[in-house]
């Protein structure tokens, strides 16, 4: 899928998906002055121009990988092909996610690195890898620190499940999901304020 083209003035929604935070924080900047932008006349949304929000980025130390895309970018690492590609579909046309796959934990390793992304959906149960080493990478990469990863599996235990917070894991799916329950989980996981 090709990267949009940046827009000139964005909504605070759009800078909370680019800066991996929720629009409460984005409000928060602009109301203190951190953030620069104006009002829309007789209506209480916001508007950030492009060059301001590069700015702030810029002198907050942000990455500025978010701003090719206002999409939320989603890492599936799964080896089961039917479900990625089932997701992947719904992901990318009906929520407009950026959607890249690995189907191994050294591809996903690769995969990270270079698509940056905001969630990692990511099976359990991978051949080549355990996934908590994969998670541990992740959490460990500066680059990656607001990465949330969410695990899913349908061989685990619900002791199992309460223990992967411990891991590094940021939610976990049960399969079979719903892939309404994907995408109202990556939503939560990527609503959080830092």
């Amino acid at each position: 899928m090709p990267a949009a083209k940046p827009k000139d003035v964005l909504t605070t929604g759009e800078v909370a998906r680019i800066c991996n935070v929720a629009p409460r924080t984005v409000s928060k900047w602009f109301d203190s002055g951190a953030l620069t932008g104006y009002r829309i006349p007789g209506s209480k949304d916001r508007r950030i121009p492009l060059n301001q929000l590069i700015k702030f980025m810029k002198q907050h130390n942000m990455p500025l990988d978010g701003l090719m895309t206002g999409s939320t970018r989603v890492l599936i690492v799964d080896d089961e092909a039917d479900i990625v590609s089932v997701i992947e579909k719904v992901l990318e046309d009906e929520v407009k996610y950026d959607v890249e796959v690995a189907r191994s934990g050294f591809a996903a390793g690769v995969a990270a690195g270079k698509f940056k992304p905001n969630v990692i959906l990511i099976d359990l149960h991978l051949k080549d890898i355990d996934a908590r080493e994969v998670v541990k990478a992740v959490k460990s990469n500066p680059d990656l620190q607001l990465t949330k990863v969410i695990a899913m599996s349908a061989k685990v235990t619900d002791a199992d499940v309460k223990s992967l917070p411990q891991f590094g894991f940021d939610g976990f799916l049960r399969k079979p999901f719903h892939v309404r329950q994907v995408i109202e989980k990556i939503e939560e996981a990527t609503s959080v304020v830092y």
